[in-house]
């Protein structure tokens, strides 16, 4: 599954407990869409990475 899936069932799970009352749901909510950010964040960091490798590989800085 792709992470704006993930991000979204993370939001869905958050509106469902505040709806129902259930914190416990509320915050499992919340962290899934965390993992998500993160997991974002390291494949920005990878692609990032990536570049600075290729370019240094082709000899432009």
């Amino acid at each position: 599954m792709g992470l704006a899936v993930h991000r979204f069932r993370g939001r869905i799970k958050e509106i469902a407990g505040k709806a129902v009352g259930s914190e416990r749901l509320e915050a499992e909510g919340r962290t899934d869409q965390a993992k998500a950010g993160i997991r974002r964040a390291a494949m920005n960091a990878r692609e990032r990475a990536r570049g600075v490798r290729d370019s240094l590989r082709r000899g432009r800085f």
